[in-house]
């Protein structure tokens, strides 16, 4: 016979464990690159949340919008059964891959993913 907690029977997170490493260091990544993009004049952040927070709270809204989207992807993630809830989490990982590599290089180079890959017309 085995004996749960309540709080492991309500948290029942999505496998595997890479797979949320991966979407903790991809949101972490896209985190400070939303920051930086109010720091430099060359990069402006197109979500209007994360601009509204930044205008009430300063760079400190920009971090809590950031874990405002964290934590509902978490929880989501922790509501929907298996295997909706990997496969959830496996998109919003490969979303913020982009997102990412996006605002990565949009920092470091100027150019956004779709501008390194589209000629201009």
């Amino acid at each position: 016979m085995t004996v749960e907690a309540p709080l492991e029977r309500r948290v029942d997170p999505p496998d595997p464990v890479t797979l949320r490493v991966a979407f903790a260091i991809l949101w972490g990544i896209d985190a400070i690159a939303a920051t930086l993009f109010f720091l430099v004049p060359y990069a402006t952040e197109l979500n209007p949340v994360t601009v509204l927070f930044y205008q009430v709270f300063g760079l400190p809204g920009v971090v809590l919008a950031a874990a405002s989207y964290a934590a509902v992807i978490v929880v989501i993630g922790h509501v929907l059964s298996k295997p909706f809830d990997s496969l959830f989490v496996a998109i919003m990982v490969l979303l913020y891959f982009l997102l990412a590599t996006n605002n990565v290089l949009l920092l470091l180079l100027g150019e956004t993913l779709p501008d390194l890959f589209v000629p201009v017309l």
